[in-house]
């Protein structure tokens, strides 16, 4: 499908975008998810670099997974919507789509990753209060899960290491109630995210 972007340098370009990918047939995809290089693209007239976010369909059929991906932009109206695809996940911006492939590729259950980013979170705004904090899940080591939180500090990234034994706990606790509060407070239909705990009241 072709789209248009515009730059700033008053030109607008038109590219190539696929409506959906298969990460198993194009496993080079999910390399360009994880390195960061996914839909970048230049315009030819300055050379600006431009990453933009169109909607994507993404199946990987060996994980038996299939992740309706949206903009940022549409947050909004996913909430507003009443259904979304049969069979399908919801994971809103490229970001966290990149977040969840690289979970699910650390062999990692998604819920349990976001239950301790929502513990992570609710504590740093405890600690600070009047600051807008993001958190994202980063990389699994030997003994801990790293996850890095942006807005503390202007300019800097906090790092917090989770030991592996609480993502343990964590993990047994939804296994065992997958419908208890804070799992079902993670999810909106087929949206899983810490995200859905800080929507505004007009959106839930």
């Amino acid at each position: 499908m072709k789209q248009k972007i515009p730059c700033p340098c008053d030109n607008s370009f038109s590219v190539e975008v696929p409506e959906e990918i298969d990460l198993d047939q194009k496993p080079e995809c999910l390399d360009e998810i994880m390195d960061g290089s996914f839909m970048n693209f230049t315009c030819p007239s300055c050379g600006k670099k431009h990453k933009p976010e169109f909607p994507l369909m993404l199946l990987w059929p060996s994980r038996k997974l299939r992740f309706e991906i949206l903009p940022e932009l549409e947050r909004g109206e996913f909430y507003r919507r009443k259904k979304d695809p049969p069979g399908a996940e919801i994971l809103i911006g490229y970001p966290e789509m990149t977040e969840r492939l690289t979970a699910i590729r650390d062999g990692l259950e998604p819920a349990a990753v976001e239950a301790l980013k929502y513990y992570l979170l609710a504590k740093a705004e405890e600690n600070y209060p009047d600051t807008e904090i993001d958190i994202w899940y980063q990389n699994k080591g030997p003994e801990h899960i790293e996850f890095h939180l942006h807005g503390i500090r202007e300019g800097e990234v906090a790092v917090s290491r989770v030991p592996l034994s609480l993502y343990q706990r964590t993990l047994e606790d939804y296994q065992k109630h997958p419908r208890g509060e804070i799992f079902r407070a993670l999810r909106c239909r087929s949206y899983l995210s810490v995200q859905n705990m800080m929507r505004p009241e007009g959106l839930t």
